[in-house]
């Protein structure tokens, strides 16, 4: 399964639990924005901090912490406030948190590259500008590898391609990829988009003339490109930078696929109808599919017109139903028929949202204690 090699580096950077076994209740205690009971009363910011675990060092519910934080909303949306030697302190008797600000020696502001990121932007940052998310044809009008480097079947990083389609571009940095999957709404059943999957990047070093192709250098590849597969031109380097919060409205929606770089772009989930109950002859579709952990990119079937926004934490839910049918099959013991058995639906982590479309939106799992599956529900938490 496809992550990004440089995730494995920062996987400790988001251990936090989801709730500390330790922590009071806190609508028995009054505290009702959640703060530890062993936040430091300061805490120097070192580089390589986030804003998602400094808030851990200070709530139990990360997400609350633009409640403790005197920031308006254009504020949370652009929240590079905080570099390395600011000092975060904690009013215990009001329950908000300041920052005192160490002024640089040189220059007035440091570089916003300095600025503390939200979660390690290592982990998002090759999904910040993909998956693609296009419409059915998509793709089909982008310009298109007609031949490769000495008929190859499959390039990858260091070899030659030769692309129709890019006469009269002035682009030379570009991204490669292959039409994928459709993205199905699990409650719905409608493709509300198709995903466009990310095999590399190419340089153009040679412009075709009249109907020559064009001459691209393949520059790197997570995946084998072959003939036929599309450009769209590389956008430019985007910084992942919203306070984590949760949405102001209410939001339930439900995990469609996990990215995980296969050629199908998603672990496919597969449905088989069971009867529930030996005489109601209602039916259930149960998905089946891929499952994934802590630090992996997934698509929701909530976007931007259910109120969705960068940085929105959700909570992560499942509820299991366990069908223990005796009465036939392999598992035949003479018994009858019994009904299945819900279980209740169990909060098991969260994840936060990085990248939203229209109706869907992508997600990273975060402090999950179980693994997350197609079909888990993602909420307000």
């Amino acid at each position: 399964m496809f992550k990004s090699s440089t995730a494995l580096f920062v996987a400790l950077a988001l251990g936090l639990s989801v709730a500390s076994a330790q922590q009071p209740d806190p609508r028995q205690t009054g505290n009702v924005l959640g703060i530890k009971a062993d936040a430091p009363d300061q805490y120097v910011v070192q580089r390589g901090d986030t804003l998602w675990g400094i808030a851990g060092k200070f709530l139990s519910e990360p997400w609350r912490w633009p409640d403790i934080w005197r920031i308006n909303k254009d504020q949370i949306r652009n929240p590079h406030l905080i570099y390395p030697g600011n000092v975060v302190r904690l009013d215990r008797t009001t329950g908000m948190l300041s920052i005192d600000r160490v002024e640089p020696r040189v220059r007035v502001e440091p570089l916003v590259a300095e600025a503390i990121p939200t979660i390690p932007l290592k982990v998002i940052e090759p999904f910040l500008a993909r998956p693609l998310v296009i419409e059915r044809g998509g793709l089909d009008k982008a310009p298109q590898i007609v031949a490769t480097q000495e008929g190859r079947f499959n390039i990858g990083a260091g070899a030659r391609a030769y692309v129709d389609g890019l006469a009269n571009t002035k682009e030379t940095l570009w991204q490669v990829y292959r039409p994928g999957s459709a993205l199905v709404d699990p409650d719905t059943n409608e493709a509300l988009g198709y995903e466009a999957l990310y095999l590399g990047t190419a340089r153009l070093v040679r412009q075709g003339v009249k109907n020559e192709p064009s001459t691209i250098n393949i520059l790197s590849a997570v995946q084998e490109i072959s003939e036929g597969d599309r450009l769209v031109v590389a956008p430019r380097p985007q910084v992942f930078s919203f306070a984590p919060r949760a949405p102001e409205k209410p939001v339930r929606g439900r995990i469609m696929s996990i990215y995980d770089g296969r050629s199908d772009a998603r672990f496919d989930y597969y449905r088989r109808p069971k009867t529930i109950g030996a005489t109601s002859g209602q039916e259930q579709e149960t998905l089946y599919g891929g499952e994934t952990g802590n630090l992996a990119v997934v698509s929701l079937n909530k976007g931007a017109k259910d109120g969705l926004e960068p940085g929105h934490v959700l909570a992560l839910y499942r509820s299991t139903t366990i069908f223990r049918d005796r009465s036939v099959g392999p598992f035949y013991m003479g018994e009858a028929r019994t009904p299945p058995f819900p279980l209740p639906e169990e909060r098991y982590g969260l994840l936060m949202v990085f990248r939203v479309f229209e109706n869907l939106s992508y997600a990273l799992t975060l402090n999950v204690e179980r693994q997350v599956a197609p079909g888990d529900v993602a909420a307000k938490p």
